[in-house]
């Protein structure tokens, strides 16, 4: 039973439910606003896993403070305070030392 509204569900359940909602209409755009936040960590290595399939053919925004995210995107727009800092791939953004660089290797501190 779901209940009125989804009330019974999880965070994570309710956003993979999103998640398929918004991919079954196939659209030309598709934003991922924090999408993975509330998942279990095997829902969202699925998710990253099959991100490739799910964004080809389509304009794809991902927001998220999880920088392994957005590690494979073609373009990275790092903000702060809601300023661009910087831009670039993760390999050239990971290069120039920059803001982007230090915010990955403060997530990986605290990840290990």
């Amino acid at each position: 039973m779901v209940g009125e509204r989804g009330s019974t569900l999880s965070g994570g359940q309710k956003q993979r439910i999103a998640i398929a909602r918004a991919l079954v209409t196939n659209p030309r755009i598709l934003i991922f606003d924090e999408a993975t936040s509330s998942l279990d960590y095997e829902s969202e290595k699925i998710i990253h896993q099959n991100l490739g399939r799910i964004t080809t053919g389509r304009t794809t925004f991902i927001v998220a403070h999880r920088l392994s995210a957005v590690r494979d995107c073609d373009l990275i727009v790092a903000l702060d305070g809601g300023k661009i800092i910087e831009t670039g791939t993760h390999d050239i953004l990971m290069e120039k030392k920059g803001y982007y660089h230090f915010l990955c290797t403060q997530q990986e501190a605290t990840v290990v």
